[in-house]
């Protein structure tokens, strides 16, 4: 079973902590002085509405239409978690219109456009710095086992 980030949009205020987590997790250096506007591309998107706040990420999805569309098969399941081959990537930006979430990016690099997406910073062994930079807790990581009990629990007698 996936895991993926959930978020409590009652418990999200807005303040991105989140996306800067992502960005510097992902560079090389691990510097947020070092993060430049073209290099702040976070994996995970903060989306604000009036009446509402919270993000938008990758959801690990067991049946991924990213990687079933992907022409290169760039787009792979290994260890629980959905990866992009950056290597393999041509940048034909389908994974992003197949992606019911919206949670798939495609940049411009050096090499090309790439696919970006949530990997879970598969890299750490803390697990999402996400979820551990959010300042309200409003993200988790959890499987649908633990959203399942959760939507059990909430139902009243």
């Amino acid at each position: 079973m996936n895991r993926f980030i959930m978020a409590d949009a009652s418990a999200c205020i807005g303040c991105r902590t989140c996306e800067v987590a992502c960005v510097v997790s992902h560079q090389e250096q691990q510097n947020s002085a070092a993060v430049t506007t073209a290099d702040f591309v976070p994996r995970i998107r903060v989306i604000k509405e009036d009446s509402f706040t919270t993000v938008t990420v990758c959801h690990q999805c067991e049946d991924a239409p990213c990687a079933n569309v992907c022409p290169v098969q760039a787009i792979r399941r290994d260890r629980g978690h959905i990866f992009v081959t950056s290597s393999r990537c041509i940048g034909c930006k389908s994974c992003m219109l197949a992606c019911p979430f919206g949670a798939m990016t495609v940049v411009a690099s050096a090499s090309g456009a790439q696919a970006i997406k949530c990997d879970l910073c598969w890299h750490r062994e803390a697990g999402p710095a996400c979820v551990e930079a959010c300042p309200t807790s409003a993200l988790q990581c959890v499987d649908a086992a633990h959203v399942q009990r959760q939507r059990l629990y909430s139902q009243p007698f």
